[in-house]
């Protein structure tokens, strides 16, 4: 059964669920091993300290009555019994397991914890059995589909980006001509744009007339060296008449003034068409690029959910078997409330105005199940008889604690394809996004920067956030950093903790002994030791 969980845990809260003493990587003993958890926590973070934890064991401690040790708060039984666990094996070939799991679940959500979470699911079948067949059936299926509709996403992002780089070429030419338009514009901001239309028509247009372009007349072959200068400096076609021409050098400068001032209305007209037509074919292709998203989704989630990601060495699964080894873990907590254990007199009035951390109470229920798969109807329906261990473990965790909890759960591996796909598609979107939003809403980026100094970026990257919302971490304001480590309790927590932990015993306890009642098993009449 896999204990990643319980090591987390122990890493966490080094503490009060991590043996006293241990040994080093050289093998040396260590006689404050909590002390040296926490090292490694600063110097490697959690998850390598939880591979070298050493979790303590139930056996090691005692039950007490959970009233009478409550009621003595500040003697702290919570600590001298900081978990308790049971184990239940049930074994039947011909029932079906899913009753067990269900009965469980159902029994935790009638009230005993507020928050129930399933934080693993995993399976293995062996390979002679007719589930693996039909497993990897759908798997391949799922694959394929993925593979498909992740093509024409590639395809259409190719588009997406040329379109984008083509848009940002567009609105670089036509600035010039928006400035010079602008009635906003001053007569100096006017005149350098107009240069620049100039300079611009003089390379693009006037020279395909060849040897009768502005730049040719003028280079001193024709004696027309006072017509390059003549033609930059005016300001429009009606201030000919102010400069001092003489009449060969005016006539051949009207006729091209003319020109440019029509050019400069036609071209500004054709660009901004073209800019208009490709932004609505951008919109479309991001609204594909949405559609695609949306329909490779369930596929992209069913077939990560289809590996078979548990250690096939588990000796309870041979090849030729029919066999099947599943794995669950249910994680079931709840705030637990001083005011309550206050209001019982089970500690002082003071603890009602005292600032603390929250605490809970934490259930974890591992489930390992070693089934018989047996075909049921002809539709592809199964049923899973078998044995089942069952294993129930008490914690109790402040708010920090489950911050990182959570935190380390959702760092698991989420597999090597979808990581694939969540840096191609992410990373290149997130680059262009602001020109995306730039283009489609008209503004300029001088607008967007503003904007994004004064508001959260909104939205997402064509619905691929949502897409990979299932895998990727969620971002949450953390007010202390808390990856170096947690702060050690108050007195104050010290009493809230170790009624924290007496309550998740007593919670731990109470489901356990109410299934096997439940079920017509012999149950404990009294699992205490005395006070």
């Amino acid at each position: 059964m896999d204990e990643t969980i319980h090591r987390l845990i122990a890493a966490i809260s080094p503490d009060n669920y991590c043996q006293k003493e241990g040994e080093d990587e050289d093998g040396n003993i260590i006689k404050d091993f909590p002390k040296y958890i926490r090292k490694l926590i600063k110097e490697e973070g959690y998850t390598k300290a939880s591979e070298k934890v050493k979790p303590i064991k139930s056996s090691d401690y005692s039950s007490y009555d959970y009233d009478k040790a409550k009621a003595d708060a500040l003697s702290l039984w919570g600590f001298k019994s900081p978990i308790e666990q049971h184990k239940l094996y049930y074994d039947s070939p011909t029932e079906g397991l899913e009753p067990v799991y269900f009965w469980l679940l159902d029994f935790l959500k009638g009230g005993l914890y507020d928050e129930i979470e399933k934080i693993t699911d995993n399976f293995v079948a062996s390979p002679g059995s007719g589930h693996f067949s039909e497993l990897q059936g759908k798997a391949t299926q799922m694959q394929q589909e993925v593979s498909r509709t992740m093509g024409n996403v590639n395809t259409v992002l190719k588009s997406v980006l040329n379109l984008v780089y083509d848009l940002k070429e567009f609105r670089i030419r036509l600035k010039p001509y928006k400035i010079y338009k602008s009635k906003d514009t001053s007569a100096e901001d006017k005149l350098k744009q107009l240069l620049s239309l100039k300079q611009i028509w003089l390379d693009n247009v006037d020279i395909r007339k060849g040897r009768g372009s502005i730049n040719a007349l003028s280079s001193g072959e024709l004696d027309f060296v006072t017509l390059r200068d003549a033609f930059m400096s005016l300001k429009n076609s009606e201030s000919i008449s102010e400069i001092d021409l003489n009449d060969r050098v005016r006539r051949i400068l009207q006729q091209r003034v003319q020109d440019f001032f029509i050019w400069i209305d036609e071209s500004h007209n054709s660009l901004s068409q073209r800019y208009e037509i490709e932004r609505n074919y951008l919109k479309s292709q991001v609204n594909m690029l949405k559609l695609y998203v949306r329909w490779v989704k369930p596929y992209l989630k069913s077939a990560s959910k289809l590996e078979q990601n548990i250690d096939s060495k588990n000796p309870g699964l041979v090849n030729a078997f029919n066999t099947m080894i599943l794995e669950l873990k249910l994680l079931a907590y709840s705030e637990h409330k001083i005011k309550d254990d206050v209001a019982k007199n089970l500690v002082p009035e003071l603890f009602k105005n005292v600032q603390t951390r929250k605490y809970y109470k934490f259930l974890v229920i591992d489930f390992e199940f070693r089934s018989i798969p047996q075909r049921v109807s002809q539709r592809g329906d199964w049923a899973f008889g078998g044995r089942v261990e069952i294993k129930f473990t008490s914690y109790g965790l402040n708010e920090d604690e489950l911050k990182i909890l959570k935190k380390e759960l959702e760092k698991d591996d989420l597999g090597s394809a979808l990581k694939l796909i969540q840096g191609a598609t992410d990373d290149s979107l997130g680059q262009i996004q602001k020109d995306i939003d730039s283009i489609l809403e008209g503004r300029e980026d001088d607008e967007i920067k503003e904007d994004k100094k004064e508001k959260p970026k909104s939205g997402d990257d064509f619905g691929l956030d949502s897409l990979f919302s299932g895998f990727k971490k969620k971002k949450k304001k953390i007010e202390t950093d808390l990856s170096k480590g947690i702060l050690p309790d108050s007195d104050y927590e010290k009493v809230i903790r170790s009624q924290a932990m007496l309550n998740a015993s007593e919670g731990c306890f109470s489901t356990f002994d109410t299934y096997k009642k439940a079920h017509g098993m012999y149950s404990h009449n009294n699992p205490y030791d005395p006070l």
